[in-house]
């Protein structure tokens, strides 16, 4: 139990969460403008005023206990919400400043993202918007982001889910016409087995299957990987594909130029997947202003279903 009765400075707590979050007195200190031994000794404190251990320490790193975790966890989200409420109290009725922290996925900085970004920073200058672009599903609480996007991918709760771009997008299949000069085209999605393939991984991920799916039926191939990039190489991808490399299975709308002016033949068309569109999810316990003022650019935009199907994530 605590060794007094005196309640912890919220000074203590919040440089005891940004030594958790870094995972080192260093990068903390850093951080605070401060040196590592005040850190040291600032969660030492705190430590004693709890009368708990709250994190591990070794010569090579510094990890949060059990009760260190548990702490943090309760924590992040309370800094969070003081943070906007700060924020909130320095916006005018008409003018939204701040900081806008999104974690978003390579897939939507193509087409989706972008054109919304750019409309944002129109319509409220005064906003620092920072994008974070990562495949792994993250906790964006915890990694100090305000909203995330994500493709149906199970959330955390507590979280409010918002349509952003198309409801709908499609996976599809193609091939330059010089591979298509050397190589049969295939009928059916087991024809690529015989085929060099262009394949992407996502972040953190094995090399995931491609699926199709007609009338029904679900189809999961596993082709051979001529070539292989991340996300990040999304556009050189699509390079070696025109330049007659192989094969390439990706989203409908980041092969719509290629398709359109003949750089690259539609494959398999009958077989290509429909799947829902990205989602924005973020707490549904508050909302500073500069995401209120996305989540309604959002809502405006004409290729977001109306707000109606907005919801809250599910335990799925």
């Amino acid at each position: 139990m605590p060794i007094n009765d005196r309640p912890p400075s919220f000074d203590d707590l919040r440089v005891f969460l940004i030594v958790a979050k870094a995972r080192g007195f260093r990068v903390a200190a850093r951080t605070l403008g401060l040196s590592p031994s005040t850190i040291s000794e600032t969660v030492s404190r705190l430590e004693t005023d709890l009368g708990v251990p709250l994190l591990a320490r070794t010569t090579r790193s510094v990890v949060p206990t059990e009760a260190g975790e548990a702490l943090a966890a309760r924590l992040f989200p309370l800094f969070d919400e003081a943070l906007a409420a700060t924020r909130d109290v320095a916006t005018s009725k008409d003018t939204v400043r701040g900081r806008l922290k999104l974690n978003v996925p390579g897939a939507v900085m193509r087409d989706i993202l972008p054109p919304l970004v750019d409309r944002y920073l129109d319509r409220h200058p005064d906003v620092q918007v920072e994008i974070v672009v990562e495949d792994r599903l993250v906790d964006i609480t915890a990694a100090g982001c305000d909203a995330g996007i994500r493709y149906g991918e199970h959330l955390e709760k507590d979280m409010i889910a918002v349509p952003i771009g198309p409801r709908h997008q499609e996976g599809a299949v193609a091939a330059a016409p010089a591979y298509l000069a050397r190589h049969a085209a295939p009928e059916h999605p087991q024809d690529l087995l015989a085929h060099r393939c262009l394949r992407i991984r996502f972040s953190g991920a094995a090399l995931g299957p491609w699926e199709f799916e007609r009338g029904g039926e679900t189809l999961l191939v596993d082709p051979p990987a001529h070539l292989v990039l991340g996300t990040a190489g999304a556009e050189a991808l699509l390079h070696h594909a025109v330049a007659g490399r192989g094969i390439v299975y990706t989203f409908r709308n980041w092969l719509g130029p290629h398709l359109e002016s003949g750089a690259l033949v539609p494959l398999l068309q009958d077989w290509w997947p429909r799947y829902e569109g990205p989602r924005l999810y973020f707490s549904r316990r508050f909302m500073p202003s500069p995401l209120r003022a996305f989540v309604d650019l959002v809502r405006e935009d004409p290729r977001t279903p109306r707000a109606r199907d907005d919801h809250p994530v599910e335990d799925r």
